[in-house]
């Protein structure tokens, strides 16, 4: 069971990385294309859709981002009580902190998956004929994921404070 765990943390890690590779290599290439196509081109080639795709590009970069944030525990933290305690306490700390965490995630998670469905009956498109729905997806998928990290780091150190012997001994 544990192989097929860190099987899916493997793939999982390889495609955010890779996801964040493209997005930012394709933000990157849209934008450099679109600065000498008006500078050096004259504009010589039409590009409506470029600035709305930057766009929805650093919208996917924000939550794969969070995503991967998320996973290394490199998120924004507030842990002014984790530097003065010591201890089991840390723990318990962490793990309350990070079950509120999840719980968050999960409403805005939620409530952006409404959202997203109230925005498949509106029609709206980007970029020509993508369904704006199917675009910001992005949103609940990557809450959703959030939280799931969050309760994993929770079960981590569940077991950490049950099983230190056998925590050790994984790592």
């Amino acid at each position: 069971m544990k192989t097929l765990l860190d099987r899916l943390e493997r793939a999982g890690r390889f495609a955010e990385n890779t996801a964040l590779v493209v997005l930012v290599a394709t933000m990157i290439g849209v934008s450099v294309f679109q600065i000498i196509n008006r500078q050096l081109l004259g504009s010589s080639f039409s590009m409506s859709w470029a600035d709305e795709l930057v766009k929805l590009i650093v919208l996917w970069l924000a939550m794969v981002g969070s995503i991967a944030a998320c996973r290394d525990n490199k998120h924004i933290r507030i842990d002014l009580v984790t530097h003065i305690l010591s201890g089991a306490i840390v723990s318990w700390i962490k793990i309350i902190v990070d079950i509120f965490a999840a719980a968050v995630c999960a409403m805005i998670g939620w409530q952006a998956y409404r959202l997203v469905r109230e925005e498949a009956s509106w029609g709206d498109t980007v970029l020509t004929d993508i369904p704006l729905w199917l675009v910001h997806a992005i949103v609940p998928i990557a809450f959703a994921l959030i939280s799931y990290q969050f309760l994993v780091r929770v079960v981590k150190l569940l077991h950490r404070l049950f099983k230190p012997e056998q925590a050790e001994a994984a790592l």
